[in-house]
């Protein structure tokens, strides 16, 4: 059994939201939002709040136990780029690019031994 949640168009580089996904990827739900409850970078509480859909879904459809759920997946993909002009010397124009991410989380239940 497992409970999934996702969040699009994020306003976060993938590149930076995967180093905390890192750091949470495989913990149990409670270790995981407390270590995201203190990282300090801007993926955490967008991540976090993927994490509470997660585990919110998991109780609510699937009545699986909160205690025993942990993150076994965690993906940030790459969702379309923002592009702006911005005016430069001479004339010239640079693009500046926002890029956005798909947060995916996977919770599971360990199993009882």
């Amino acid at each position: 059994m497992e409970s999934r949640a996702k969040a699009r168009y994020i306003r976060v580089s993938p590149f930076k939201a995967r180093q905390v996904a890192d750091l949470v990827r495989g913990k149990d739900t409670r270790e995981a939002m407390g270590i995201l409850k203190y990282t300090n970078k801007k993926a955490a509480p967008l991540i976090s709040k993927v994490v509470q859909a997660a585990i919110a879904n998991a109780e609510h459809n699937f009545d699986m136990d909160s205690d025993r759920l942990y993150v076994s997946e965690i993906m940030i993909d790459e969702g379309p780029t923002i592009r702006r002009m911005k005016p430069r010397a001479y004339g010239r124009a640079d693009i500046m690019r926002h890029r956005t991410s798909h947060i995916t989380v996977v919770l599971r239940e360990r199993e009882v031994k």
